[in-house]
């Protein structure tokens, strides 16, 4: 690890940790995640202790996925860390897309004030289950966009719009006749309009999940990223970094969740000794070092894989299936050894359990993650079977 990375990494730590944290009781977050106002002070902060997008430097350049990991990881100690720290999604794969993507006259106008954590960013692709579109199976999209002169034509909906309500910028995929294609707007605009903010069982997410109609929305093309019908090719170039850094973060969260859990069994007592000195409690402590440490390891070997410049498709769907589903037992364990107190709002550990189950489904559940590897593992027999 680099001494840069290391270096940025506690910074943020210390900044969350005290700054951060305290905030984690103010009631200006609700249920459909912390409002605005909440983001914006916080991300103030950031700015004042030099940790605000500490994952893009100066010159606009990202650190590596090693390093990012070892800086998300740490932002994530709060559920509100990421969104002091403007590294949390969307708006993160949103800005690597960008980053890598957008022309440079793109990238001034909706990139950098990303960047500068003046706008949050949403991104448009999921579809109405009872409308039949898109979902898991991007294929099924049904926006549609379609040239007028120097503009594209927009109609469709979508769902599951993460930050929607309170967005500057948004990432719009429609198809056209060549193909899926992506779309910057500047937002909001009067031609997209939110049917209903959804009530989830997560709430770390500033806008929470929005129903969304766009109705002829005409956008200039050079608002199109890139070129028409190669929008889901795009769409690999954000996938998996965004699979992993959603990894990266919730990690930090349950370090954070079980540290609480691990001083509450230390102190407590029960049945004349603390709570650590029951099997029952002890042993969930240790399953929970062990879920924690292989979900740190898979993390920093999709990291580099990526780093070698390869989309890393399948490492990332095995990363994402296998640190969900570990993180999701720490989170249950932390609940269960803390009892009444953690099902309670009296500290993280019960928001971050919730937030976990949310994120088995965030960027694939994990039966899509597994029906695309197994599709691989035929592929690669049938490969072997013809050398």
């Amino acid at each position: 690890m680099s001494d840069r990375a290391l270096d940025m990494a506690d910074r943020v730590e210390r900044f969350v940790l005290d700054i951060v944290a305290p905030y984690e009781k103010d009631p200006r977050r609700t249920s459909h995640g912390p409002k605005d106002e909440l983001v914006t002070e916080l991300k103030g902060l950031a700015r004042q202790a030099g940790v605000l997008t500490p994952h893009i430097l100066p010159d606009g350049s990202h650190l590596t996925q090693r390093e990012t990991a070892a800086v998300l990881i740490r932002s994530g100690l709060s559920p509100l860390g990421p969104l002091a720290c403007n590294t949390a999604a969307p708006d993160e794969g949103n800005m690597y897309l960008l980053g890598h993507v957008a022309s440079p006259a793109l990238k001034t106008q909706f990139l950098q004030p990303m960047i500068e954590g003046e706008k949050r960013s949403c991104f448009l692709m999921t579809e109405p289950a009872e409308d039949g579109g898109a979902g898991s199976d991007p294929s099924m999209m049904l926006t549609t966009c379609r040239p007028d002169g120097n503009h594209w034509v927009i109609d469709g909906r979508k769902t599951f719009i993460t930050g929607a309500d309170g967005a500057g910028v948004g990432i719009v995929m429609a198809k056209s006749d060549e193909g899926a294609c992506m779309f910057l707007v500047d937002l909001p605009h009067p031609a997209i309009r939110i049917e209903r903010v959804l009530d989830t069982i997560d709430s770390s997410m500033p806008g929470g999940h929005a129903t969304v109609r766009i109705d002829n929305l005409r956008l200039p093309a050079d608002q199109m990223l890139g070129e028409s019908g190669e929008g889901f090719r795009y769409a690999q170039v954000r996938l998996s970094p965004a699979r992993l850094s959603h990894c990266m973060r919730w990690l930090g969260a349950c370090v954070r969740a079980n540290e609480i859990a691990t001083t509450y069994a230390n102190r407590r007592m029960a049945f004349g000794k603390p709570l650590i000195d029951h099997e029952g409690v002890g042993f969930m402590l240790a399953e929970n070092m062990i879920d924690l440490k292989q979900a740190e390891l898979m993390i920093y070997w999709c990291a580099d894989v990526l780093d070698t410049g390869t989309l890393g498709t399948a490492e990332s769907s095995m990363a994402k299936v296998a640190v969900s589903e570990a993180l999701m037992r720490v989170a249950d364990r932390c609940v269960q050894m803390m009892g009444g107190r953690g099902v309670t709002e009296d500290t993280i550990v019960e928001q971050v359990f919730r937030e976990i189950r949310a994120f088995r489904i965030y960027d694939g559940p994990t039966e899509v993650h597994k029906w695309s590897l197994a599709k691989k593992i035929k592929r690669d027999w049938k490969k072997r079977q013809t050398v």
